[in-house]
């Protein structure tokens, strides 16, 4: 069988990272995604699993099997009917969700009874993954990580068109699994000042430079972020009528979901200029690439030792 394929982007478009919070910046998708580990492949799995409508569920596995997380196969041919089997690449989300949950289960407090649990089956246990540096296998958090632009990294080619018009009105119906995330990284200016803020940027200016965003959107943003406890505003030490921006705990532990995101991004969306951003382990020197481990055993979390088990009291 042929392995594995990569998708080349255009010379000059949207990088590894705008395509990704396109597909990973959405509820439907990571509710979807979340689902198919669980065992859906056919249509009815998923309507019988949740509010999801009939128009929604078309579109998004359209958009998914469009970026290859899915690939179409027909079950059954009079009439014709097909069902959605994950792809290498989608197989490959694993970390990205569980990280995900991971975060929403350590900072909201109604996070458990609507997520899955996740055990190892090497050791038998319920995990906490814990991110640690591939090459050298050392604890790694936002302090241990340098991170740089690359040569696709040019603000212009990071925006996330999928996710700036994700949704038409406040009333839309969302899933509702991982809102925390989703405040983080459910639309373009949350996502570009949350990347702003793991770059360096502690500043007003240096925000709205980095995201290319108007005033009033980085103030909302800035406003909001604080309201979340993900920013923390200090002040100026040399305008008193200034402040500076820093991030909290909660916003520094988002780093495992940001490092798999980017990890998951660049592995299967190549720009041909190079990566949007370079990584390094500063503990090692080596180039960074996220490793998951589990909190009971320390061992190594694999797709096949990772057993996704559904959290008790969800629909359907």
């Amino acid at each position: 069988m042929p392995g594995p394929t990569f998708t080349t982007l255009e010379p000059g478009g949207d990088n590894a990272l705008a395509v990704t919070l396109g597909v990973l910046g959405d509820e439907w998708n990571l509710w979807i995604l979340r689902s198919a580990l669980l065992g859906a492949r056919r249509y009815g799995d998923w309507i019988a699993r949740g509010p999801i409508s009939h128009a929604v569920l078309t579109a998004r596995l359209g958009r998914l099997t469009e970026a290859g997380l899915f690939e179409k196969v027909a079950y059954q041919q009079e009439p014709v009917r097909h069902e959605y089997a994950l792809t290498a690449r989608g197989r490959s989300v694993w970390p990205v969700l569980v990280s995900m949950w991971a975060w929403e289960q350590r900072w909201s407090a109604d996070a458990g009874a609507r997520l899955p649990r996740r055990r190892h089956t090497t050791c038998g246990q319920l995990f906490v993954p814990r991110l640690v540096c591939d090459a050298c296998g050392a604890p790694a958090d936002a302090h241990d990580v340098t991170v740089r632009t690359g040569p696709s990294g040019e603000r212009s080619r990071c925006v996330p068109a999928a996710t700036g018009r994700r949704r038409s009105g406040r009333a839309a119906r969302t899933p509702d699994v991982v809102p925390h995330t989703m405040e983080l990284v459910g639309s373009r200016w949350s996502a570009a000042l949350l990347g702003s803020a793991h770059l360096g940027a502690t500043r007003f200016g240096e925000f709205a430079e980095q995201m290319g965003a108007p005033p009033a959107v980085v103030t909302d943003r800035l406003r909001r972020f604080t309201e979340l406890d993900v920013l923390a505003p200090r002040p100026h030490p040399d305008r008193a009528d200034w402040v500076t921006y820093h991030l909290t705990d909660k916003g520094l532990a988002f780093f495992p979901v940001i490092a798999c995101m980017v990890a998951w991004g660049q592995r299967w969306f190549n720009a041909p200029e190079g990566p949007a951003l370079e990584a390094v382990h500063l503990g090692c020197g080596a180039p960074f690439l996220p490793r998951l481990v589990c909190d009971r055993c320390d061992g190594t979390l694999h797709a096949a030792t990772v057993a996704i088990e559904d959290a008790a009291g969800e629909d359907g």
